[in-house]
């Protein structure tokens, strides 16, 4: 038993000194793929202020997505190798240890941002006002759904955390068989959550107050950062990047849906003041107009 315990000291001893001193090409692309997140989040954010309005965003997509991140968080924080860069934190400089923890940084920075999405999501709920009558409970999600959606999103954080803080302090050898369960189930929630946002757009046939730069950012950007952080943990974190290369290939899918009905509605747009009515292909399209007015479309706060 002591042989392990010093065989460990020194293993950790020796990733101490590789984290001490840093790649500079790996730091740089954190810090790059970090600045990416934020500035693609932004965009999705002005989106939804812009507009003042969420229609077009899926409520499914968002419990679906805010859930694998929080599996995605807590993943990264109770992984053996991630525990054990931040030990080593009070062994070397202050850069090295925010180098080694950028990964880290990276997936609470997506959590975050992800969960404020949800939040504009609700604040600005499309609501039905006196003039005009909501549509038909099928047609859109209801408000209802907006706090359920919201409240499960909750719960299921605060139980992730609670469970996350015991095992930690009381039962630290399943950290590892933990870790791997939260990796797969963010994979899981991941891989599907894409699937209600598609239907949504391809219903509505535009993308609403869903940013498609925010888009063109994280697509790309999944797949860096999957390189990145499987260059931080090995195989032996598969269950953290692997996450990033599904949503990267599912996002890329919602991505060029939007993009061919933003092409296809501006073709229709210009047939229509050409005096046009329908679409060369003769089928009926939905040309998105900005909510400017009074209408079932109208969010809570969206008064101006």
């Amino acid at each position: 038993m002591a042989s392990l315990r010093l065989y460990a000291v020194e293993a950790i001893d020796e990733r101490c000194k590789a984290l001490a001193s840093p790649s500079y090409l790996n730091f740089g692309l954190s810090l790059f793929i970090l600045f990416g997140i934020l500035l693609s989040y932004l965009s999705q954010y002005h989106r939804i202020l812009a507009r003042r309005s969420s229609e077009g965003i899926s409520p499914y997509f968002l419990l679906l997505g805010t859930t694998a991140g929080t599996c995605a968080f807590a993943n990264i924080l109770v992984l053996p190798a991630s525990r054990a860069d931040l030990a080593c934190c009070n062994k070397i400089s202050g850069l090295g240890c925010f180098a080694s923890l950028l990964g880290v940084i990276q997936v609470g920075v997506v959590w975050s941002c992800f969960a404020g999405i949800l939040l504009l999501f609700l604040i600005f709920f499309p609501r039905a006002t006196p003039i005009i009558p909501p549509e038909p409970p099928t047609a859109k999600p209801s408000y209802r759904e907006a706090l359920a959606v919201t409240g499960i999103s909750a719960v299921h954080g605060i139980a992730i955390a609670i469970l996350s803080v015991v095992l930690v302090t009381r039962y630290p050898h399943l950290l590892q068989a933990y870790a791997n369960v939260l990796g797969i189930s963010a994979t899981v929630l991941a891989s599907i959550q894409y699937f209600p946002q598609i239907y949504t757009t391809w219903r509505l046939k535009h993308v609403g107050s869903l940013s498609i730069p925010m888009m063109c950012i994280q697509t790309p950007g999944s797949f860096v950062w999957a390189g990145s952080l499987a260059a931080r943990v090995g195989w032996e974190g598969w269950s953290t990047w692997g996450l990033y290369v599904v949503t990267g290939i599912l996002q890329g899918c919602v991505l060029g849906l939007g993009i061919f009905y933003e092409l296809r509605n501006r073709k229709m747009r210009k047939e229509v003041e050409n005096g046009g009515e329908t679409s060369s292909d003769g089928e009926d399209t939905v040309i998105e107009e900005e909510p400017d007015s009074a209408s079932e479309d109208t969010p809570l706060l969206g008064g101006k």
